[in-house]
């Protein structure tokens, strides 16, 4: 019996909808993204991922509680595409991630969504050096060109995928390791020849880093958003947004699981 289960709150049609893996690794990357993903494009809650391992706490913003995971969707552009963001504040315990994985993955393709975008920190020794990019146009607008100042490089689960990360100027992730909830996604993406993206970002091991994250959401921006989104608020709101994540933590109590999120050398 799985001990993970999708419960859905509102019924949408999701067929070829982009979906955000948004749990957190170094930096809480995932997380930053995911929220502000879910702020700027007005996103709703469609669904809450359950189960007996989650922390048990409400997440309560507006006066409103809320499940540790939840799912969060709606229409991003006048053509009618669609994101889905998964969206969580705890990193999961390590024996549950293939099941995480796996009931992710089933959702996702349940729901005839056709790629799925997982952001991630990683540590600056990791990152290797950094890939050429092509001087920017005049008319580039400066928040751009600070998301851009972090380097982002991509992986891909299929050819097709690869393609679409060498066409938006994305440097491709050579070799190492990559491990957690993104690993299992791009493995399953390989067995199920399902399009999977992970976007690394070089991220503090030691705090919230909002600043990587404005670099994976640029990246995001340009691959499927057709350079829609504002970015600059988020670089605006940097520290808020990472002062914020730190109160979060310290009024539950999980000073701890912050630093078990942000430990440094999960790539290699």
């Amino acid at each position: 019996m799985n001990s993970i289960r999708v419960v859905e709150i509102e019924e949408m049609n999701l067929r070829g909808a982009y979906v955000i893996d948004g749990f957190p690794s170094i930096g809480l990357v995932g997380s930053i993204v995911a929220n502000y993903l879910v702020t700027a494009l007005n996103l709703r809650q469609i669904a809450v991922v359950d189960s007996v391992h989650f922390p048990t706490v409400s997440m309560i913003k507006n006066g409103i509680p809320s499940s540790p995971v939840r799912i969060h969707a709606g229409e991003v552009n006048q053509e009618g595409d669609r994101m889905v963001v998964f969206v969580s504040e705890f990193q999961p315990p390590p024996h549950i991630l293939k099941e995480l994985g796996v009931t992710v993955m089933n959702w996702v393709e349940d729901h005839r969504c056709r790629l799925l975008i997982s952001p991630e920190g990683i540590g600056t020794k990791q990152a290797g050096p950094s890939p050429d990019v092509p001087e920017a146009e005049p008319e580039e607008r400066e928040e751009e060109k600070e998301a851009a100042s972090n380097s982002v490089l991509g992986v891909a689960s299929t050819p097709e995928a690869r393609e679409m990360l060498k066409k938006n100027d994305i440097a491709i992730f050579e070799g190492g390791v990559i491990v957690g909830l993104s690993g299992i996604l791009l493995n399953e993406g390989v067995n199920r020849h399902f399009d999977v993206i992970t976007l690394l970002s070089e991220a503090s091991p030691d705090f919230p880093d909002a600043r990587a994250a404005a670099a994976v959401t640029a990246a995001i921006n340009k691959l499927i958003l057709d350079g829609s989104l504002d970015i600059k608020p988020l670089l605006q709101e940097a520290e808020l947004i990472e002062k914020g994540l730190k109160e979060m933590y310290d009024k539950a109590g999980k000073q701890d699981e912050l630093r078990k999120v942000t430990v440094p050398g999960m790539y290699g």
